[in-house]
């Protein structure tokens, strides 16, 4: 209610509503990983081409390709994403910005709204921004990556999703992301509130049942995977994140089950066109 109210007093401010702007964009902005061909490998074309509906001009979208294996301070992670974002920003003569983002990339967004005097661009970013549509947020960090850091091994599968002991894998630990929210970042409890909205979107279970129709949305293998990885986590979370730390930074929009007919997300389908979040993306435009 508090979204849908926000919308509205928008509206009522503005001569056009961010529906009828030709100048609204879309930029994805994937987890974490290495990414060269993110629209393929991570979004899936499905889950970008049906979101990009929405826009008056289906061709002010772009898909972000960073080097999320990093901080996500550092020039390959935020600042690639700056240099990419600006470069949209300009070349399409975007006005009104939605970045939708996934897991970890929501952690270098924040940092880039949290910090508008780190880089140049920050600023001319931020101020684009209608707000961020977050997928399933690292916000406050996951076991699972104490885990890796410590020396568990999971699932090859998971090969996508936790990678080896990299810098964004030992930066999302539990009680580094408390550091940072503490200190770096804002938008999560007791801290300043982030300039523009940051809206989650939680996963609260996974499904992997050989006779669940529901496992084989964005592959069966991946979402086996995360029911392994469940066993470290609470009874609420998505495989990777706990419910909690997914809602820790910004606001609730909606919980899986509430707004997709009683279907819940795992990490890896919160990525994917699966069980109608692709139209409820696309129609947020």
């Amino acid at each position: 209610m508090i979204r849908i109210a926000l919308v509205l007093l928008l509206a009522l401010g503005t001569a056009s509503t961010y529906a009828t702007s030709a100048g609204t964009g879309v930029a994805f902005v994937h987890g974490t990983g290495h990414q060269t061909d993110a629209y393929n490998d991570y979004w899936q074309p499905t889950m970008v081409n049906t979101v990009r509906q929405g826009l008056v001009n289906q061709s002010n979208y772009t898909v972000i390709n960073c080097d999320f294996e990093q901080y996500m301070w550092d020039s390959r992670a935020a600042g690639c994403l700056a240099t990419q974002l600006t470069s949209f920003i300009t070349a399409r003569n975007i006005t009104d910005l939605v970045v939708i983002t996934h897991s970890n990339g929501g952690n270098v967004m924040r940092w880039i709204m949290s910090n508008p005097t780190y880089d140049s661009r920050y600023p001319a970013i931020i101020s684009k921004i209608r707000w961020v549509n977050a997928l399933a947020p690292s916000s406050a960090g996951t076991p699972l990556a104490d885990a890796t850091i410590s020396g568990n091994v999971f699932e090859s599968a998971l090969g996508w999703l936790l990678g080896y002991k990299s810098d964004a894998v030992r930066m999302q630990q539990v009680s580094w992301m408390a550091y940072y929210n503490q200190n770096n970042l804002i938008g999560t409890s007791g801290r300043p509130a982030l300039p523009k909205g940051f809206w989650s979107v939680v996963g609260t279970d996974v499904r992997s049942g050989i006779f669940s129709s529901n496992a084989y949305c964005g592959g069966y293998a991946l979402n086996v995977g995360l029911e392994i990885t469940q066993n470290w986590l609470s009874s609420c979370s998505d495989g990777f994140l706990e419910c909690t730390s997914q809602q820790a930074a910004g606001s609730l929009w909606f919980k899986d089950t509430s707004s997709l007919g009683g279907k819940v997300l795992s990490h890896n389908q919160s990525r994917r066109a699966c069980f109608g979040l692709e139209t409820i993306l696309r129609d947020d435009l």
